[in-house]
């Protein structure tokens, strides 16, 4: 009789539990427009980008081995007055993370939509050959807007 109720109150709820929450993702993930994104802010296939309301600014197509890479952030979207900035560089061939950059609560001031403000992003690539700089902007309201853009280090 005891083993009965454990099972009533224990077991069975877990496995009704299981078999409902797998029934749900899977009809989630069954539909076109839906994915499954655990980590948003991370570099993958499904990166959404805006390039009309974010730009990289100072980017070069070629850097020198001793030469910084410097570079600043353009915002056209009145949505994004205010939020955090993340500037990440990954190198091309194995999409490894070689540096990253974070610039929190970057409010703009006086209209002056170019960030960081206050601070720069400046590295030295030591090691030849292909990168991409990611650049991320994270409202308050946590929208974010991201563009990319490549470069060599020679």
């Amino acid at each position: 009789m005891a083993t009965k109720r454990i099972f009533i109150v224990f077991v069975l709820p877990v496995i009704f539990s299981l078999a409902f929450g797998t029934a749900v993702m899977t009809d989630i993930l069954q539909k076109p427009d839906r994915e499954l994104n655990m980590w948003p802010m991370s570099y993958s296939e499904g990166f959404s980008s805006n390039n009309e309301q974010i730009e990289i600014i100072g980017i070069s197509k070629q850097y020198s081995i001793s030469e910084p890479i410097e570079i600043q952030v353009k915002i056209d979207n009145l949505s994004f007055n205010c939020g955090d900035l993340y500037v990440t560089i990954y190198s091309s061939a194995k999409n490894d993370v070689i540096t990253q950059g974070g610039f929190f609560e970057q409010c703009f001031e006086n209209g002056n939509k170019i960030l960081p403000i206050g601070d720069e992003f400046s590295k030295v690539i030591e090691t030849p050959g292909s990168y991409e700089v990611v650049v991320e902007m994270v409202s308050k309201e946590l929208k974010n807007i991201s563009t990319r853009g490549a470069f060599t280090v020679t």
